[in-house]
């Protein structure tokens, strides 16, 4: 009797022991579970902040499209070369390299130039390069070029500003003063004729507009389009004017050598008439 009474509390103690136990084993796993969940959210976060970008693709596209069409005509004619210090230079375009490397090869068929991959509009290619090829981006430094869309007049090629908005006397000042910033440090007037010229272009082109007056027309010199024209015209009636010079030219000299011809037998009839 002695022994089942001694034997009944060291029962319990070990089962009390044996539930502690296995309650501190229960409870180390869920918290190295939640430990282990916790930092696999972390570093997915560090994962989805890894290569986000603050840079508009869309309105960068548009600015380095302005750039193209409307300036860079004139850089050729002019030859200058911009410094890479230019914020307008193709270096400091952060989408630059992945834009170059989109291949259009129908209406709806853009391929990737990096992995061939196919895509049917080139929405789905930008998506395409940020989720797959986001490593090759410099993401160091400033190099957003839609920065600089307030002063390239972006809003009025990508039709996102209606005609009838309020014009905001502040924001024109703003772009007009990053506009002249922009002429200034890439096209220094000190810098020989053709940076002053080039300056001055830049300024009539892009920074005139910018003004609640809308005395000034967005791009007033025109652009590649425009000159493409230009050439065109000329060229046709340099072709028209051409037959028409050698045609004038063909009958002066037909004159000529016929008024010489008749020259020359008035002087022999006159040799004939006169007397031995």
């Amino acid at each position: 009797m002695k022994n089942t009474s001694l034997f009944i509390p060291i029962l319990f103690l070990l089962s009390f022991s044996l539930l502690q136990t296995g309650q501190v084993s229960s409870f180390t796993q869920r918290n190295q579970e939640f430990e282990k969940s916790a930092s696999s959210r972390t570093l997915e976060q560090e994962h989805e902040h890894a290569h986000e970008v603050h840079c508009s693709r869309e309105r960068s596209r548009a600015a380095w499209k302005i750039i193209e069409e409307y300036l860079m005509p004139f850089l050729e004619q002019e030859h200058y070369e911009m410094s890479s210090k230019c914020r307008l230079h193709p270096d400091n375009d952060l989408f630059r390299d992945q834009e170059q490397h989109k291949i259009h090869l129908d209406i709806n068929e853009w391929q990737c130039g990096y992995c061939k991959k196919s895509f049917r509009a080139e929405k789905f290619l930008d998506q395409h390069f940020d989720n797959r090829h986001y490593n090759l981006l410099n993401v160091s430094g400033s190099k957003c070029l839609a920065d600089l869309c307030g002063a390239l007049h972006c809003d009025v090629v990508m039709n996102t500003k209606s005609s009838k908005t309020k014009c905001n006397p502040a924001a024109a000042a703003r772009n007009h003063h990053l506009c002249e910033g922009l002429a200034d440090s890439c096209f220094p007037i000190n810098q020989g004729p053709s940076a002053r010229r080039l300056n001055e272009l830049f300024l009539h082109q892009f920074c005139h507009a910018h003004t609640c007056s809308r005395k000034h027309k967005h791009f007033p010199r025109g652009g590649k389009k425009q000159l493409s024209v230009f050439y065109l015209a000329i060229s046709i009636l340099t072709l028209m004017l051409l037959p028409i010079f050698y045609l004038i030219v063909y009958l002066h000299q037909r004159e000529m050598r016929t008024g010489t011809q008749d020259l020359r037998r008035i002087s022999k009839v006159g040799q004939k008439t006169k007397p031995s």
